[in-house]
Protein backbone atom coordinates (compact mmCIF):
# COMPACT_ATOMS: atom_id res chain seq x y z
CA UNK A 1 0.00 0.00 0.00
CA UNK A 2 2.26 2.51 -1.26
CA UNK A 3 3.97 4.52 -4.11
CA UNK A 4 7.87 4.03 -5.09
CA UNK A 5 10.09 4.97 -7.66
CA UNK A 6 13.41 3.30 -8.64
CA UNK A 7 16.17 4.84 -10.67
CA UNK A 8 19.96 4.17 -12.11
CA UNK A 9 21.93 7.38 -13.12
CA UNK A 10 24.14 6.47 -16.28
CA UNK A 11 26.27 9.07 -15.38
CA UNK A 12 27.86 7.98 -12.37
CA UNK A 13 26.44 4.35 -12.39
CA UNK A 14 24.39 5.11 -9.03
CA UNK A 15 21.20 3.06 -8.33
CA UNK A 16 18.65 4.01 -6.58
CA UNK A 17 14.97 3.26 -4.49
CA UNK A 18 12.67 6.37 -3.36
CA UNK A 19 8.60 5.01 -1.57
CA UNK A 20 6.90 6.41 0.14
CA UNK A 21 3.33 4.99 2.24
CA UNK A 22 1.43 5.17 5.17
CA UNK A 23 2.59 2.24 6.77
CA UNK A 24 5.59 2.12 9.45
CA UNK A 25 8.97 2.43 8.41
CA UNK A 26 8.61 1.50 5.08
CA UNK A 27 12.07 1.88 4.54
CA UNK A 28 12.51 -1.04 6.19
CA UNK A 29 10.44 -3.15 3.93
CA UNK A 30 10.55 -2.19 0.22
CA UNK A 31 13.65 -1.05 -1.40
CA UNK A 32 16.58 -3.15 -2.12
CA UNK A 33 20.11 -2.00 -4.17
CA UNK A 34 23.14 -3.59 -5.32
CA UNK A 35 25.75 -0.96 -6.74
CA UNK A 36 26.63 -2.24 -9.96
CA UNK A 37 23.65 -4.62 -10.08
CA UNK A 38 19.96 -3.01 -9.80
CA UNK A 39 17.51 -1.90 -7.63
CA UNK A 40 14.25 -2.65 -6.59
CA UNK A 41 11.14 -2.05 -4.76
CA UNK A 42 8.65 -4.80 -3.40
CA UNK A 43 5.48 -3.68 -2.41
CA UNK A 44 1.86 -4.39 -1.97
CA UNK A 45 1.39 -7.36 1.30
CA UNK A 46 5.47 -7.24 -0.07
CA UNK A 47 7.29 -10.33 -0.43
CA UNK A 48 10.59 -9.02 0.42
CA UNK A 49 12.50 -12.50 -0.94
CA UNK A 50 11.72 -10.39 -4.34
CA UNK A 51 14.39 -7.69 -3.50
CA UNK A 52 17.11 -10.67 -2.10
CA UNK A 53 15.81 -13.19 -4.78
CA UNK A 54 15.62 -10.65 -7.32
CA UNK A 55 19.16 -8.79 -6.88
CA UNK A 56 20.82 -12.25 -7.02
CA UNK A 57 19.02 -13.16 -10.69
CA UNK A 58 19.93 -9.54 -12.34
CA UNK A 59 23.60 -9.96 -11.16
CA UNK A 60 23.66 -13.44 -12.63
CA UNK A 61 22.54 -11.49 -15.60
CA UNK A 62 18.91 -11.82 -15.99
CA UNK A 63 16.88 -8.57 -17.46
CA UNK A 64 14.35 -7.06 -15.17
CA UNK A 65 11.85 -8.46 -17.20
CA UNK A 66 12.78 -12.27 -17.40
CA UNK A 67 13.89 -11.30 -13.04
CA UNK A 68 9.79 -10.30 -12.97
CA UNK A 69 8.74 -13.68 -14.76
CA UNK A 70 10.57 -15.76 -12.33
CA UNK A 71 9.44 -14.28 -9.46
CA UNK A 72 6.28 -13.82 -9.64
CA UNK A 73 5.82 -17.02 -11.55
CA UNK A 74 7.18 -18.73 -8.28
CA UNK A 75 5.20 -16.98 -5.96
CA UNK A 76 1.51 -18.22 -4.88
CA UNK A 77 0.78 -14.72 -3.99
CA UNK A 78 1.55 -12.60 -6.93
CA UNK A 79 -1.88 -11.64 -7.59
CA UNK A 80 -1.50 -9.24 -4.85
CA UNK A 81 2.12 -8.14 -5.28
CA UNK A 82 3.66 -4.89 -6.84
CA UNK A 83 7.09 -4.56 -7.67
CA UNK A 84 9.72 -2.77 -10.00
CA UNK A 85 13.12 -3.16 -11.02
CA UNK A 86 15.66 -1.25 -12.99
CA UNK A 87 19.09 -2.99 -13.15
CA UNK A 88 22.29 -1.32 -14.00
CA UNK A 89 22.50 -0.80 -18.02
CA UNK A 90 19.04 1.43 -17.09
CA UNK A 91 16.63 -1.64 -18.24
CA UNK A 92 13.51 -1.64 -16.42
CA UNK A 93 10.01 -3.32 -15.49
CA UNK A 94 7.09 -2.78 -13.46
CA UNK A 95 4.76 -5.69 -12.27
CA UNK A 96 1.47 -5.17 -10.53
CA UNK A 97 -0.66 -8.20 -9.81
CA UNK A 98 -4.73 -8.24 -10.79
CA UNK A 99 -5.40 -8.45 -7.15
CA UNK A 100 -4.12 -4.86 -5.80
CA UNK A 101 -6.40 -2.72 -4.26
CA UNK A 102 -7.13 -0.01 -6.51
CA UNK A 103 -5.65 2.59 -7.75
CA UNK A 104 -2.55 0.32 -8.77
CA UNK A 105 -0.52 0.37 -11.63
CA UNK A 106 3.00 1.65 -12.52
CA UNK A 107 5.15 2.75 -15.24
CA UNK A 108 8.10 2.05 -16.57
CA UNK A 109 10.90 3.31 -19.00
CA UNK A 110 14.29 3.71 -19.74
CA UNK A 111 16.56 3.95 -16.47
CA UNK A 112 13.47 3.85 -14.29
CA UNK A 113 10.25 2.48 -13.06
CA UNK A 114 7.62 4.19 -10.91
CA UNK A 115 4.51 2.18 -8.80
CA UNK A 116 1.77 2.23 -6.55
CA UNK A 117 -1.33 0.96 -4.79
CA UNK A 118 -4.56 2.23 -3.19
CA UNK A 119 -3.56 5.78 -4.45
CA UNK A 120 -5.41 8.19 -5.19
CA UNK A 121 -5.48 8.08 -8.72
CA UNK A 122 -3.30 7.03 -11.92
CA UNK A 123 -2.14 10.78 -11.52
CA UNK A 124 0.50 9.85 -8.87
CA UNK A 125 2.25 7.55 -10.81
CA UNK A 126 2.03 9.45 -13.85
CA UNK A 127 3.33 12.76 -11.85
CA UNK A 128 6.40 10.71 -10.62
CA UNK A 129 7.10 9.61 -14.26
CA UNK A 130 7.18 13.01 -15.51
CA UNK A 131 9.19 14.77 -12.74
CA UNK A 132 11.85 12.06 -12.86
CA UNK A 133 12.27 12.44 -16.86
CA UNK A 134 12.36 16.31 -16.74
CA UNK A 135 14.19 16.78 -13.50
CA UNK A 136 18.22 17.56 -13.61
CA UNK A 137 20.43 17.29 -10.42
CA UNK A 138 21.83 13.83 -8.77
CA UNK A 139 20.04 10.46 -8.58
CA UNK A 140 18.61 11.49 -5.11
CA UNK A 141 18.04 14.95 -6.11
CA UNK A 142 15.59 13.33 -9.30
CA UNK A 143 14.18 10.25 -6.98
CA UNK A 144 13.14 12.49 -4.30
CA UNK A 145 12.05 15.07 -6.58
CA UNK A 146 9.18 12.36 -8.60
CA UNK A 147 8.24 10.97 -4.89
CA UNK A 148 7.26 14.56 -3.89
CA UNK A 149 5.16 14.47 -6.99
CA UNK A 150 3.46 11.58 -6.27
CA UNK A 151 3.02 12.75 -2.84
CA UNK A 152 1.62 16.63 -4.44
CA UNK A 153 -0.86 14.64 -6.39
CA UNK A 154 -2.33 12.47 -3.68
CA UNK A 155 -0.02 9.72 -3.12
CA UNK A 156 -1.09 7.18 -0.69
CA UNK A 157 -5.37 7.68 -0.50
CA UNK A 158 -5.02 6.64 3.33
CA UNK A 159 -2.61 9.21 4.09
CA UNK A 160 0.92 9.38 5.24
CA UNK A 161 3.47 7.66 7.83
CA UNK A 162 6.72 6.77 6.57
CA UNK A 163 8.91 7.59 3.72
CA UNK A 164 12.66 6.27 2.31
CA UNK A 165 15.55 7.38 0.27
CA UNK A 166 17.95 4.32 -0.79
CA UNK A 167 21.32 5.48 -3.36
CA UNK A 168 23.71 2.81 -3.49
CA UNK A 169 27.23 2.84 -5.86
CA UNK A 170 30.66 1.51 -5.50
CA UNK A 171 32.28 2.39 -2.28
CA UNK A 172 29.53 5.10 -1.55
CA UNK A 173 29.11 4.61 2.44
CA UNK A 174 30.70 6.82 4.85
CA UNK A 175 34.67 6.08 4.73
CA UNK A 176 34.01 3.96 1.44
CA UNK A 177 33.45 0.36 3.14
CA UNK A 178 30.35 0.12 1.48
CA UNK A 179 28.15 1.17 -1.90
CA UNK A 180 25.56 2.48 0.49
CA UNK A 181 25.76 5.48 -0.61
CA UNK A 182 22.34 7.53 0.90
CA UNK A 183 19.84 5.48 3.36
CA UNK A 184 17.43 7.96 4.64
CA UNK A 185 14.12 7.02 6.75
CA UNK A 186 11.58 8.43 8.31
CA UNK A 187 9.86 5.75 10.27
CA UNK A 188 6.50 7.64 11.40
CA UNK A 189 5.79 11.30 10.25
CA UNK A 190 2.92 13.92 9.90
CA UNK A 191 4.93 14.63 6.88
CA UNK A 192 7.43 12.21 5.65
CA UNK A 193 8.55 12.79 2.13
CA UNK A 194 9.36 16.49 3.02
CA UNK A 195 10.74 15.14 6.00
CA UNK A 196 13.00 13.14 3.83
CA UNK A 197 14.00 16.02 2.06
CA UNK A 198 14.95 17.48 5.05
CA UNK A 199 17.21 14.97 5.75
CA UNK A 200 18.58 14.95 2.38
CA UNK A 201 19.88 18.58 2.66
CA UNK A 202 21.66 17.92 5.96
CA UNK A 203 23.39 14.58 4.81
CA UNK A 204 24.66 16.35 1.78
CA UNK A 205 25.96 18.70 4.16
CA UNK A 206 27.29 16.79 6.32
CA UNK A 207 28.93 14.07 4.23
CA UNK A 208 29.49 15.63 0.76
CA UNK A 209 32.74 17.15 0.15
CA UNK A 210 34.18 20.88 -0.64
CA UNK A 211 33.65 21.87 -3.77
CA UNK A 212 36.58 24.22 -4.66
CA UNK A 213 34.26 27.10 -4.97
CA UNK A 214 33.27 27.04 -1.33
CA UNK A 215 36.63 27.65 0.31
CA UNK A 216 36.84 30.08 2.32
CA UNK A 217 39.94 32.15 3.19
CA UNK A 218 38.61 33.93 6.36
CA UNK A 219 38.54 37.57 6.13
CA UNK A 220 38.82 39.82 9.42
CA UNK A 221 35.36 40.54 9.56
CA UNK A 222 34.69 36.56 9.16
CA UNK A 223 37.22 35.63 12.36
CA UNK A 224 35.03 38.31 14.19
CA UNK A 225 31.73 36.90 12.81
CA UNK A 226 32.51 33.68 13.99
CA UNK A 227 34.03 34.50 17.28
CA UNK A 228 30.37 36.23 17.86
CA UNK A 229 28.75 32.49 16.83
CA UNK A 230 31.33 30.47 18.77
CA UNK A 231 30.71 32.70 22.33
CA UNK A 232 27.12 31.92 21.72
CA UNK A 233 27.12 28.46 21.27
CA UNK A 234 30.05 27.94 24.09
CA UNK A 235 33.02 27.11 22.15
CA UNK A 236 35.12 30.06 23.69
CA UNK A 237 34.86 31.63 26.38
CA UNK A 238 35.93 35.49 26.03
CA UNK A 239 33.87 37.43 23.18
CA UNK A 240 36.97 39.11 22.65
CA UNK A 241 39.19 35.61 22.00
CA UNK A 242 42.31 36.61 19.92
CA UNK A 243 41.95 35.46 16.20
CA UNK A 244 44.32 32.52 16.93
CA UNK A 245 41.33 30.97 19.63
CA UNK A 246 38.93 31.45 17.11
CA UNK A 247 40.31 29.78 14.39
CA UNK A 248 41.29 27.00 17.16
CA UNK A 249 37.68 26.94 17.99
CA UNK A 250 36.06 26.71 14.54
CA UNK A 251 38.64 23.57 14.16
CA UNK A 252 37.03 22.14 17.28
CA UNK A 253 33.71 23.07 16.20
CA UNK A 254 34.18 21.08 12.81
CA UNK A 255 35.00 18.49 14.55
CA UNK A 256 32.09 18.37 17.27
CA UNK A 257 29.33 19.24 14.44
CA UNK A 258 30.95 16.03 12.51
CA UNK A 259 31.92 17.86 9.34
CA UNK A 260 34.73 15.92 8.73
CA UNK A 261 34.98 15.91 5.10
CA UNK A 262 34.62 20.19 5.34
CA UNK A 263 37.37 20.70 7.34
CA UNK A 264 39.70 23.03 5.99
CA UNK A 265 43.22 23.89 7.07
CA UNK A 266 43.43 26.62 9.41
CA UNK A 267 41.78 29.62 8.38
CA UNK A 268 39.92 28.57 5.44
CA UNK A 269 36.48 27.33 6.08
CA UNK A 270 33.59 25.71 3.91
CA UNK A 271 31.04 28.40 2.83
CA UNK A 272 28.32 26.07 3.56
CA UNK A 273 29.87 25.41 7.25
CA UNK A 274 30.26 28.88 7.80
CA UNK A 275 26.53 29.44 7.00
CA UNK A 276 25.57 26.46 8.95
CA UNK A 277 27.31 27.94 12.28
CA UNK A 278 25.80 31.28 11.46
CA UNK A 279 22.45 30.07 11.15
CA UNK A 280 23.04 27.80 14.29
CA UNK A 281 24.19 30.76 16.52
CA UNK A 282 20.89 32.55 15.60
CA UNK A 283 18.41 29.55 16.22
CA UNK A 284 20.28 29.38 19.98
CA UNK A 285 19.44 32.71 20.76
CA UNK A 286 15.73 33.14 19.54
Amino acid sequence: MTFSIVGFDEKTGELGVAVASKFLAVGAVVPFAKAGVGAIATQSLANLSYGVQGLELLEKGHTPKEVMEKLTSGDEGHAWRQVGIVDATGQSATYTGDDCYSWAGGAAGKNYAAQGNILVSQQVVEQMEATFEQTEGTLAERLLAALMAGDSAGGDSRGRQSAALLVVKEGGSYGGYTDRYIDLRVDDHEDPVQEVGRLLRLRNLYFEKTKAEDVLELSEDQVTRAGNYLYTLGYVKDEKSSKEDIIEALQTYQHTENFDERVQEKGKIDRLVFEFLEEQARTFTQ
